[in-house]
Parts: structure tokens; C-alpha cells; sequence
């Protein structure tokens, strides 16, 4: 079986890294959560107070990093060597994710990086731009999709199971404006908008169970391996 490259791209809280990992396990690849690339500049700019686009730049220099394989096969992002994986899960990281991921020499930063993960290919990589900046000739692109509102349920339900806490902490109407207020940016920014690549396969999960939108992605990837 040839290896090829996965892109998955789509918007916010789509399940995107959900769908990457479930795929990168099933069939023995390396799967690359560039979301969390951007969440782990996100949070070394909130952690040292680097309040401008400038100093985040000239900061990315002393940003390293990595990916670790925990024993149940999870995987975890390090910044600078430390554990992040669930530091960066948060609202405020996601937030100012999506305004430091519209800094050009921040996403030219981690382009190359992830560029470089997919040289040897056999690897699903999720994020904003893999189909069309990352990998514009990747033989399997999927972008996807669902609506605002199912979105933000997801993304609620995930706060609240991540942070430990109860709906008193925060709202389901801040969640929905957080998930509105990121489409537009990153749809909107200058470098690199999403958009969905020409030759993407568009899957909408509004009402799709995980094993569902399983079972449609590995017939999409056995066809680009075995057709």
C-alpha cells in the first residue's frame, strides 16, 4: 500500500482532529495537530505578555515545538519541552490562537515545520490550510463542516468536560460567539484564509455519529491508496 498525505481541513470545532486521529490509528500513520501548533505559540504569547504581532515574531525564535506519544496512545504537544496538551485546550488559548495565527511570519514559521513532518508522507495533518497552503498536493483532502450552532454545543460540552467545571463558569452563548468571531477571522485574515481546496471532498458531520463519518473517511482513503 503506497503512503500518501491526509489534509483535513474545516472550520472550528468540526471534529477535525477527532476524525485525524481516529484515521492516523486505524491505519498506522503519524497524525499532525497543527491547531495545536497555533494554540502553543498561542500560549507562550499570553504566558511572557507579548501583547503585539511584533513581539510575537521576534519570539519565534525561542519557540520550539513537538509532539509526545503518551502510553495509550494519545498524543500530546510540548512547548519548549513542556507538557501543554491540556493548557492550550482552553477557551482564552483558542481565542488568541486565532489572532496569532493571523501573523504571516507565524504561519510561515510552522508552515515550514509542518512541511517538513510531511516529507516522507504517510501522515494526516488537520488544521486551517493544509489542502490548500500546507499540501496542495495531497491525494486525500477533506474539508469539514457543521453548523455554528452544533459547533459550539461541541466545543461547550468539551470545555466543560476538560476544565472540570458546570455551566455556571461559563456560557453556551460565549462559546457560540467565540466559534462565530473565529470563522470570521479565519476566513477573513490575509494570509492563508480557510477556504475549501477545489479538489477537497466536503463532508457536513451536523448529523453524523463518529463511527458514521469513520466509515465514509477510510472508503475515501482506501480508494486514494488501493484505486
Amino acid at each position: 500500500m503506497k503512503q500518501i498525505i491526509v489534509a483535513v481541513d474545516g472550520y472550528s470545532s468540526c471534529g477535525k482532529s477527532t476524525i485525524a486521529k481516529q484515521l492516523a490509528r486505524k491505519v498506522g500513520y503519524r497524525y499532525i495537530d497543527t491547531g495545536a501548533m497555533y494554540r502553543a505559540v498561542a500560549l507562550y504569547a499570553l504566558q511572557h505578555g507579548l501583547l503585539t504581532d511584533q513581539q510575537v515574531v521576534e519570539a519565534l525564535p525561542l519557540i520550539r515545538i513537538d509532539f509526545s506519544i503518551q502510553a495509550d496512545g494519545s498524543q500530546h504537544t510540548l512547548l519548549n519541552g513542556q507538557d501543554v496538551e491540556t493548557a492550550i485546550r482552553t477557551l482564552e488559548v483558542g481565542n488568541r490562537a486565532s489572532q496569532v495565527s493571523v501573523i504571516k511570519e507565524v504561519r510561515q514559521f510552522l508552515v515550514r515545520q509542518q512541511q517538513a513532518m510531511g516529507k516522507e508522507k504517510g501522515i494526516v495533518m488537520d488544521g486551517r490550510d493544509i489542502g490548500t497552503v500546507v499540501f496542495p498536493a495531497a491525494e486525500l483532502k477533506l474539508f469539514l463542516t457543521a453548523s455554528p450552532e452544533v459547533r459550539a454545543h461541541r466545543r461547550y460540552q468539551e470545555l466543560l468536560e476538560k476544565q472540570n467545571t458546570d455551566a455556571a463558569d461559563i456560557s453556551f452563548e460565549a462559546v457560540l460567539q467565540d466559534v462565530n468571531d473565529r470563522d470570521y477571522r479565519d476566513t477573513h485574515r490575509q494570509e492563508s484564509p480557510l477556504r475549501q481546496a477545489e479538489d477537497a471532498v466536503v463532508i457536513d458531520n451536523s448529523q453524523l455519529t463518529k463511527d458514521e463519518q469513520m466509515e465514509h473517511v477510510y472508503r475515501l482513503f482506501a480508494q486514494r491508496c488501493c484505486g
